[in-house]
């Protein structure tokens, strides 16, 4: 692993009030402590971080300043051990070559744990925990990969895995600095071109809305799903083909309405709150810039969850669980929510699948 020596010199630095003994000490403890944090996540059996992945004290302006000098953009990872997602992203896109040079080129990697301890200073100055920090960014997936630049701008969210081609095109978004040029990050994404094998048409499911999409909630309404998908798009075609065949799955559903428009639809509809729209224009109004998403609203018309990453069927069944319990409304983290969900089931002796 690389270390920032500059930010370490500081760190030692400061203990030069101290004796020179003490001060030796109170180092080596507090490397200790850091390099034994950094591990719990770098190390584990399932995620491994690649070897361009810079060690610091997370003082983000600090580490900024220096990625500038470099003439780097930081890239945020926040994960967690165990995830599976995570381990597809370290271990897949990663090793990619292209990905890899472009990430070593133009950025400076550091990783959190979204449950973890070490303490990271904000570019307001203010100092968070890791798990804090997590929350403060409002981080409710791992993967969750943030693109940020020297002032503490975050130019691009990943909410959850993206597959390698559109993590790259999402990674050339920064670097090309394409928020200077007013192009919106979703409506860059759509650029994305058809995915070999993938299905040339859109599926059609049974309890998808029909015309004439009045999607207005009133008081004691069922929650609302909206699906956003296009043709030639492989994971949509995977959540039709198996997510939705799951009893889970089948189950959750009969607990919402939900509808499904193309990413560039033309069709008419009223929102959740009344406005009369085209589907594209809607999606571009969401900032729509996965396929699948699923955005989710609750009886007045209010968002409240989305996914917007690739998910396999236990994440997509959960999702619907977290909005039609009502559990958002008390827990605001969604992976919270999979971590006690997940313990649960554990505790009754059974095993949870989280990628099959």
């Amino acid at each position: 692993m690389i270390m920032n020596k500059s930010l370490l010199m500081k760190k030692l630095l400061c203990l030069q009030g101290n004796r020179y003994a003490g001060g030796v000490l109170a180092a080596l403890a507090l490397l200790t402590i850091f390099f034994s944090s950094f591990s719990a996540l770098a190390q584990s059996e399932e995620e491994r971080l690649p070897d361009f992945f810079v060690q610091s004290f997370l003082d983000l302006p600090e580490d900024a300043a220096e990625a500038s000098q470099e003439g780097k953009l930081l890239l945020l990872y926040f994960g967690q051990p165990g995830c599976p997602y995570c381990k597809q992203l370290l271990e897949t896109n990663f090793a990619r070559k292209d990905i890899a040079d472009k990430t070593r080129k133009h950025f400076l990697p550091l990783a959190f744990n979204i449950f973890g301890d070490r303490e990271a200073t904000w570019f307001d100055g203010k100092q968070h925990n890791e798990k804090s920090l997590a929350v403060f960014l409002r981080v409710q997936f791992t993967p969750t990969v943030l693109l940020v630049d020297t002032t503490g701008k975050i130019l691009v969210r990943m909410n959850g895995y993206y597959p390698p081609h559109r993590f790259s095109r999402a990674l050339d978004y920064a670097v090309l600095r394409l928020d200077k040029k007013n192009k919106g990050f979703a409506e860059y994404m759509r650029g994305i071109g058809k995915q070999k094998g993938a299905s040339a048409k859109l599926h059609q499911k049974p309890f998808f809305m029909g015309a004439p999409y009045d999607l207005r909630r009133n008081k004691g309404d069922k929650p609302l799903a909206v699906f956003f998908e296009t043709r030639y798009c492989a994971p949509c075609d995977e959540i039709h083909k198996d997510g939705f065949k799951r009893a889970k799955m089948k189950k959750a559903l009969a607990n919402f309405e939900t509808a499904r428009f193309a990413l560039g639809g033309t069709e008419m509809l009223t929102t959740p709150t009344g406005d009369k729209i085209k589907a594209a224009d809607w999606a571009r109004q969401l900032k729509v810039n996965y396929t699948p998403s699923v955005v989710f609203f609750d009886d007045s018309g209010k968002e409240v969850f989305r996914l917007e990453a690739y998910v396999r069927p236990f994440h997509l069944s959960s999702s619907f669980e977290y909005v039609g319990s009502g559990a958002y409304k008390n827990e605001p983290e969604f992976q919270r929510f999979l971590h006690e969900k997940t313990a649960r089931i554990r505790e009754q002796g059974k095993k949870v699948e989280l990628w099959k």
